[in-house]
């Protein structure tokens, strides 16, 4: 995990909470905000090798779709057994963009990583054995999320695979209401107040919009993968492994 400011972007009370964006500010102490938001994001980012080298194959890309900052990149890139892979990391935060590359430029790794600051509906997805796709989706346009995921299938070999980590809604109102105030709890544990978790919350509510389970296994089906297991599930928050 890269070193991190610590967040503060919402300790102090605001007049008006505006709509969040993955602007420089963030991009400052992202590392640090998605730690203490989102339950089990270190635990897959330790699984995620061991995944991703059960699915990349040599002379193949590897795609990170909304990469931020590129932990998922940089931790496949640590640990991937072929040098003739190629991981195109993609985000249309330049601020993240910035950070990621300056965090390629201080490693050694011998693989190539190529940062591309673009919206991910818009980038092409060829000869990959391997997409990434974290907390990403639930960012995009409602609209164009079926289009993303039969994009993300078509570019992939046969036999590779898309990890897909979502935060969910649950349809059942008594079932969502107790994993909200557990993720609220979750965060006061890491030491956000309630001002916040209050306002964060009032930040993300027109921008970060959930899909239920079903939806994803809906669309993951309709985009004509044949096989889709959970990986992990923290709360609402879940991670799919869907093979070609």
């Amino acid at each position: 995990m890269t070193n991190s400011t610590k967040d503060q972007l919402y300790a102090a009370k605001q007049d008006k909470v505006d709509d969040f964006v993955f602007d420089e500010n963030v991009a400052t102490v992202f590392a640090d905000m998605i730690q203490r938001s989102v339950p089990g994001y270190v635990a897959l980012n330790q699984l995620l090798p061991t995944v991703a080298n059960s699915f990349i194959r040599p002379g193949t890309n590897v795609y990170d779709l909304g990469c931020s900052l590129g932990e998922a990149t940089l931790a496949i890139a640590n640990a991937i057994q072929y040098d003739d892979v190629k991981i195109i990391a993609v985000d249309n935060s330049q601020a993240m963009i910035q950070q990621l590359e300056e965090r390629i430029t201080a490693s050694d790794l011998k693989i190539f990583i190529k940062p591309i600051c673009s919206d991910v509906v818009e980038n092409n997805i060829e000869n990959a054995s391997f997409v990434v796709l974290n907390y990403t989706l639930q960012f995009i346009d409602w609209a164009q999320r079926d289009e993303l995921i039969a994009r993300v299938y078509s570019g992939l070999q046969e036999d590779g695979a898309l990890l897909l980590a979502e935060k969910i809604i649950y349809e059942d109102a008594e079932e969502e209401a107790l994993m909200q105030q557990l993720h609220e709890n979750f965060k006061r544990d890491n030491n956000y107040s309630d001002l916040e978790i209050s306002q964060k919350r009032e930040a993300l509510e027109n921008v970060l919009v959930r899909d239920t389970h079903e939806q994803h296994i809906k669309r993951l089906y309709q985009a004509g993968f044949s096989k889709i297991f959970i990986l992990a599930k923290y709360l609402n928050f879940i991670s799919y492994v869907a093979v070609k």
